[in-house]
């Protein structure tokens, strides 16, 4: 306690009774009226709170539904129910060639009972196909859906993009219309001109950059411009209930292209923006960095060759490179030469283009191969076909001096513009190898900047993936590893990895404006094609024919009685490319004698039968010649009864 005020009594007093200062007062005051409001406000809420409980309650008993056993249940309106998501529409897209390989490109788009195909491409026979002399496609999902075949859209003319048609339109209707650049329909339209099938031609529609078409009761589709190796080259969007996926054809982004209209930017870029679910991308230079160099890089090098060039300059090109063909004429004019051109696919297309206009020919400056060979050196240029080695083109035939007009002498300049095809290498450089025997002087892209891709490298890709940002992206057109290698590339652009599809040839690609994912598989695979026949040849008959390559045949007659089955003449044996007989007589008679001892002691019954007869001469046969030589050749027994 205070001394002061304990010893002072009333001080004490006055300082109890003492009166608080006038903001002491306000403050309390204030404190109060403040408890007031809030106990107010709380008092409000509760009885807030009490009608919603007694409002609900009411709603409970309304809506409440008797039960006569169990504990009552509550049981809301309809109206109060939460609707289910409506379920969403399903675009598939099928791609039955091109991917995994290279060539063959076809890839169907189906929705509900209505399916439009983008391309009908061949691939070119390896080594492990002797005799073929093209793949397609195994076309046994269209035939089993070809009632629900609306159109085929054509990208651009390259035989691994139309070569297939003919055979298409032999399983599908031949009603089904063919949409496409006028370049691209020209050239397919002589294949159906020459065709083994019966000369009919599809009804046919062009279509140029932006051309929009309505197919069928769903179908959208729209052509946009782009660059590549040949004019009138288009992507292709397709738009359905279900979703838009835009197809992107062959491309490559050449900001100076020789002619056309070159990539529509503005029409992908607005694409991006309305939203593409999936992207369907070439994948053929994937494993390629930065950008594939300007087709008019081409033209200044063919100008270097041709002002370097003493003696006649030949030239092999692929023949639906319109560019290319076009660079080439305008230099031999330039430099007051005549060209003269050789191989069919190359006359052919130098017949169309020029008729329509995409290849523009001065007068004068075509001569045919007789006149060119009466021309100076100086003034003669050849323009052929066989730029990968194929044994019958003209430039392999030129390079074995097989050819009926064309020789190589000393002073010639060979140019071959391109790049071997995978598998293709050796053919090629045999030829090179045969042309320099003969002292010419061969350029060729590993010397001179003489070709340039027509597909877009890395940063052309991801240029193309960067305008269209699709929800989901599949790369198309090209072996494995390229695809793999377009996979990274599209995640490098920032495309999450689960919305990338590598698929196969037969996946069914199920694609909604949510999601698109792998649902499943068709049937797919390749169908060969030799002369007339449309897939006749089968696994047997292609390892017979290996068999043949490797170790020839063996053809073994005999002659028997009809009615005691008894041996008459024989054993007489023929080969072909198994041994040279004249060097392997010993054997051949030492086979003979085998072989008939093993005839002669069968029972009657045995004898007479053909093919217990047949059996037993194939395997001896066979045994006796791998113990000999080693060698397992295709044995023909040839039975004669008289």
């Amino acid at each position: 306690m205070n001394k002061s005020l304990s010893d002072n009594p009333v001080k004490r007093v006055k300082s109890f009774f003492k009166r608080p200062k006038k903001t002491d007062v306000e403050t309390v005051e204030k404190s109060e009226k403040l408890k007031n409001l809030e106990k107010l406000e709380k008092s409000k809420i509760v009885e807030v709170k009490k009608e919603t409980v007694a409002k609900d309650s009411i709603k409970d008993i309304k809506h409440r539904k008797k039960v006569h056993k169990g504990p009552k249940k509550i049981v809301t309106n309809e109206k109060d129910t939460p609707k289910p998501k409506k379920k969403e529409e399903k675009l598939f897209v099928i791609p039955l060639g091109g991917l995994d390989e290279i060539g063959k490109n076809m890839t169907l788009f189906q929705y509900r009972d209505e399916i439009v195909i983008i391309d009908a491409g061949i691939a070119f026979p390896d080594e492990a196909l002797p005799g073929i002399d093209v793949v397609i496609p195994d076309y046994s999902y269209i035939a089993s859906n070809k009632d629900k075949i609306k159109a085929l859209l054509i990208t651009h003319g390259h035989e691994d993009h139309i070569g297939g048609t003919p055979y298409l339109y032999q399983t599908i209707d031949h009603n089904v219309p063919m949409y496409g650049g006028k370049l691209a329909l020209a050239l397919a339209k002589s294949k159906f001109e020459k065709s083994s099938f019966g000369k009919f031609t599809p009804k046919m529609k062009e279509a140029r950059g932006r051309s929009k078409f309505k197919i069928g009761k769903y179908f959208e589709v729209e052509f946009i411009s782009v660059t590549h190796s040949i004019a009138d080259a288009y992507a292709i969007c397709i738009k359905t209930p279900a979703g838009k996926v835009l197809h992107t054809g062959d491309f490559k982004i050449d900001l100076t292209p020789v002619d056309g209209d070159g990539v529509d930017f503005s029409r992908l870029a607005r694409l991006g923006d309305e939203g593409v679910d999936l992207l369907l991308s070439d994948s053929t230079n994937s494993e390629l960095e930065g950008y594939t160099p300007s087709e008019r890089s081409v033209g200044e090098s063919i100008r270097k060759e041709f002002e370097k060039a003493t003696g006649r300059v030949i030239i092999a090109s692929f023949a639906s490179h319109i560019y290319r063909l076009q660079q080439i004429v305008n230099e031999a004019h330039r430099v007051n030469r005549k060209i003269a051109v050789e191989g069919r696919s190359m006359v052919k297309v130098f017949d169309i283009a020029s008729k329509l206009g995409y290849l523009k020919l001065p007068e004068g400056i075509m001569v045919s191969l007789k006149q060119i060979e009466k021309l100076p050196d100086e003034k003669a240029v050849l323009l052929c076909t066989g730029t990968q080695g194929e044994p019958l083109a003209a430039l392999s035939r030129i390079a074995k001096n097989m050819h009926k007009h064309i020789k190589i002498r000393k002073g010639d300049t060979v140019i071959i513009s391109a790049t071997p095809i995978p598998g293709n290498e050796r053919a090629v450089y045999n030829n090179i190898n045969n042309l320099l025997k003969n002292d010419a002087d061969v350029v060729f892209k590993k010397i001179a900047g003489i070709h340039v891709s027509g597909h877009g490298s890395q940063d052309e890709q991801k240029l193309m993936l960067n305008l269209v940002r699709p929800k989901n992206f599949m790369p198309v057109h090209g072996d494995y590893k390229m695809l793999i290698a377009h996979k990274k590339t599209g995640m490098e652009t920032g495309i999450p990895e689960e919305r990338i599809i590598i698929a196969t040839n037969g996946s069914r690609v199920e694609v909604t404006k949510s999601y698109a994912k792998l649902a499943g598989k068709v049937t797919s695979g390749i169908t060969l094609v030799d002369g007339l026949g449309v897939g006749d040849i089968g696994k047997i008959v292609l390892r017979d024919r290996q068999q043949l390559a490797e170790d020839g045949v063996v053809i073994i007659v005999l002659t028997i009685d009809k009615t005691t089955g008894k041996l008459l003449a024989g054993p007489d044996i023929v080969t072909r490319g198994f041994v040279y007989s004249k060097d392997a007589d010993i054997m051949i008679n030492e086979a003979k004698v085998i072989i008939r001892e093993k005839i002669v002691a069968l029972k009657e019954e045995d004898a007479k039968n053909w093919s217990t007869l047949k059996t037993i001469t194939k395997d001896t046969a066979n045994k006796f010649f791998y113990e000999k030589i080693k060698r397992s050749p295709i044995i023909l027994p040839i039975v004669m009864e008289v």
